[in-house]
This record gives structure tokens, C-alpha cells and sequence, in this order.
């Protein structure tokens, strides 16, 4: 297992140092305003400096910013970076890739790494037939599987969930029940489609309520699919209920409607399993994985059963969902070997093992000290804090400042986010548990 690249903070300068803040400011005069005007929003929120670090390399579970300052990270790449920064086997593979084939043709001419990732990722399914739409982001996973909904029902309207996220592109967006300020600036331009259900535990709904709204949905016989996150990711770690997506299964099967797992943030080992869905028997018609697929790389599938995917064969080959990198050789041959090294390092394991221990340490930890709930599942794991986004702001900066990284999710903003690399050491772990106590102590709500 790749070991190096653990050590505990190093601070040359306070942060951000003099570099980050030349960089930052150069690139505030070309980047995207929105980006700053988001900063300046939570600096008047939380009272705290929102300056950004400038990342310069990476190792394992360490990142040295533009002044040589070694901090840990605990987000990955918002948990991509699975096997931690520059893993060897990635590296290399990569690299050889390179001297042989960047690009191929994409649905026209294939390369073998296509072939290969494909037979690999369709034998997920535990029935034959299954069948692959490779993308570059979360969001074009859950594009089609969206777009297979519809050709295979006939069916136009989505299901989806108070709190959910599934990226930011417009048909994904769409579905984006985390913030209002995500989806309604850009109304106009998407179809109305979407009819969000409450999701347990998201503004107080149960189990029973999320069910019942799903189900009278359901009845009307327009829905082609439910689209789920088996845990919410940015909508703040937060687990449903068992038996609960058992019961999401039920009600797809008895009214048609296809069952998609968006399991772009907690497959691929993020919660010890491959996915959820897989290893409880649920048998989604569609998954959609991404993030730790790549080890950073950016690639990302969409996984359906043979029923699910048949719809676009009756289309004739009129309609397609491609793009000029989908099925690149770089990210096939990357993901390839991602999927071995999930395997070669027990990380399932591991991530299931030491994220329950971390998960009940932070629990036993930070009690006391103004925090509502610690949840999550394996390596996915948030702290909701007292005093909401101010305090979870305030609270992370001055975790930043002892060299540590972490971000802020909730559909409130109050949750402190995890998502380490699947290889941290336990070590670091423990200590980043003293680090944050330290600071919700010194942050009062």
C-alpha cells in the first residue's frame, strides 16, 4: 500500500503565505467572478478570512502550497484523490499511456483500454448484459443516465431529492436539490422535469414521509426513474435509514420506473464497497460512478442493466450521448488501474474498518462542544456543527491555519466534510480529532 507522503503539518508561513496570495490575486483578475464573490460572501458570514491557499504539489495525504507549507488533506480532490496524490501506479500507468495513445476516436474507433474498462465495469452488474456510457465528470454520468430514462420508459419526469447533488451541468442541475441559488438563476434555460421528494433526515423528514411522497409520485404514471444518492454527499453525509432504498427498490419495480444510484462520491471504495447499492443486494437499473474511478483522473460511468440500456438500441443509433474525451485511452488505462489497486490494497476494507473508528472517535471526542451529529460511512463522514455556516466556516479556517483541509457542506453549510484518501494513516487521523476539538472549542456557538 502506498505509505508515503503522511507527515503531519509543516508551516513555514502562516497561510495563506505571500506566494498563494501573489498567485491568488492573479488569478482573481481572470477567473470566474463568481468565485470571489462567493469568498466575500462567507468572509461577511463567518467573520473569518476566506483567502485561499495555491496549491504546488502533491504526496499521499500531504499537499505543499506555493510557499512550501505541508498540510494534510482531508477532502482528496472532494474525495477523488482516493489513493492519496502521485500514487506510483497511477503515475506510471498514466505516463506509459502517454507515449502510447492519448486519444482515440470515441464511439467511432476505440482503443483497448476502452474495451478493457468496459468488460470491467458492466461486470459489476450481478446479471449478464449490463452495459457502459463512459463521461469525463460525475455530472455526464448522471446525464445519461438520465437521458437513458427517458428513451427506455418513454417516460420524461425524474424523481429526485430534497438535498441532493449531482452536479452542475443543465440536466443534473436540474435535479439539484442541495440550494436553491445552484438551480434557479438558470431556470429558464431547463425544462421542467423534476419533482423532488424529501430525503430522511433533510429538514426533518422521516423515512415514512420520504416513501409516501415517492410513492404518490410514482402513481401518476409519468415518472421514468428515481434518482438517488444512497448517502447525500454535499447535501452533508447524511445516511438514510436502513431499509429504506430497499423500499426505493420496490416502488420502482412495481411502477416501472428505472431505480439510478448516483454513487459518483460513495462508490469505488469511499464507503467500503464498490458501491452501496452492490454490496446490499439492491440491483439498481443504473449506477453512476466517477471521482475516486479516476484517482484524480477525471473519467466517470454510467452502468446500466441490460432492460435499462435497451431503450437506446430501439432509437436506431439516432440519438447518442458522446463527447470528443469520453473514453479516453489517458483515463481508461487510469481507472484500470485504480480498480486494481482497490482490490491489491484491501481498501474496502480499510475504508469500512478505519472510517467506523474514525467516525467514533470524533463522536466520543467532540462531545460537549456544540456539535449536532457525526455521521457518514466509511471515508465519507460529516460533522454538523452548532452556530450553522458561520461557526462550520469559521470553524474550518482556523482548522486551516494548523495546516489541515477540510470544507464545509449541509444544505445549511453547517457540516464539516471528510473524504481523506482511502490510505491515510490512522495516525494523522487521530490527530486531526485534537485538532478539531480545539477549534470548536475556541469557535463558540
Amino acid at each position: 500500500m502506498f505509505t508515503v507522503g503522511q507527515s503531519a503539518p509543516q508551516l513555514l508561513t502562516e497561510l495563506p503565505g505571500p506566494a498563494s496570495e501573489w498567485l491568488a490575486e492573479r488569478l482573481l483578475a481572470v477567473d470566474c467572478p463568481a468565485f470571489e464573490a462567493r469568498r466575500g460572501e462567507r468572509e461577511e458570514l463567518s467573520g473569518a478570512s476566506q483567502s485561499p491557499i495555491v496549491y504546488g504539489d502533491g504526496l499521499g495525504s500531504n499537499v505543499t502550497d506555493a510557499d512550501g507549507n505541508v498540510l494534510v488533506d482531508l477532502v482528496a480532490g472532494f474525495g477523488s484523490v482516493a489513493f492519496g496524490h502521485g500514487h506510483p501506479k497511477l503515475a506510471q500507468v498514466l505516463r506509459l499511456q502517454a507515449e502510447s495513445l492519448w486519444v482515440a476516436l470515441g464511439d467511432v474507433y476505440a482503443s483497448e483500454a476502452k474495451v478493457r474498462l468496459c468488460e470491467r465495469l458492466a461486470g459489476l452488474m450481478p446479471e449478464s448484459g449490463a452495459r457502459v456510457i463512459l463521461g469525463s465528470s460525475g455530472a455526464d454520468a448522471v446525464t445519461a443516465a438520465l437521458k437513458t430514462a427517458l428513451v427506455t420508459t418513454q417516460k420524461p419526469r425524474i424523481v429526485a431529492f430534497d438535498g441532493a447533488y449531482h452536479g452542475l451541468s443543465h440536466g443534473p442541475l436540474a435535479a439539484c436539490g442541495l440550494f436553491p441559488g445552484f438551480r434557479d438563476p438558470f431556470a429558464s434555460q431547463m425544462g421542467n422535469f423534476i419533482d423532488f421528494a424529501p430525503y430522511p433526515g433533510i429538514h426533518g423528514a422521516t423515512a415514512d414521509e420520504s416513501i409516501a411522497a415517492v410513492r404518490t409520485l410514482l402513481a401518476d404514471g409519468s415518472h421514468g426513474a428515481v434518482l438517488v444518492e444512497p448517502i447525500l454527499g454535499r447535501g452533508g453525509c447524511v445516511v438514510p435509514p436502513h431499509g429504506y432504498l430497499e423500499e426505493l427498490r420496490a416502488l420502482c419495480t412495481v411502477h416501472g420506473a428505472l431505480l439510478i444510484f448516483d454513487e459518483v462520491w460513495t462508490g469505488c471504495g469511499r464507503t467500503g464497497a464498490m458501491a452501496i447499492s452492490l454490496s446490499r443486494s439492491l440491483l439498481p437499473d443504473i449506477i453512476c460512478l466517477g471521482k475516486a474511478l479516476g484517482g484524480g483522473f477525471p473519467i466517470s460511468a454510467c452502468v446500466g442493466r441490460a432492460s435499462a440500456m435497451d431503450g437506446w438500441s430501439r432509437l436506431g443509433g439516432r440519438a447518442l450521448h458522446t463527447a470528443t474525451h469520453f473514453g479516453l485511452p489517458l483515463g481508461c488505462t487510469v481507472a484500470l488501474t485504480a480498480l486494481d489497486l482497490l482490490i491489491e490494497d484491501d481498501l474496502f476494507a480499510r475504508a469500512e474498518n478505519i472510517g467506523t473508528w474514525f467516525m467514533l472517535e470524533l463522536r466520543e471526542v467532540l462531545v460537549g462542544l456544540g456539535v449536532k451529529r457525526v455521521d457518514g460511512r466509511g471515508f465519507m463522514i460529516g460533522v454538523e456543527v452548532e452556530g450553522g455556516a458561520p461557526r462550520a466556516l469559521a470553524v474550518s479556517r482556523r482548522v486551516l491555519s494548523k495546516g489541515w483541509i477540510v470544507l464545509t457542506g449541509g444544505i445549511d453549510g453547517a457540516t464539516i466534510t471528510l473524504t481523506p484518501a482511502l490510505n491515510i494513516s490512522q495516525d494523522l487521523l487521530e490527530s486531526f480529532v485534537a485538532v478539531l476539538a480545539a477549534a470548536l472549542r475556541e469557535e463558540k456557538w
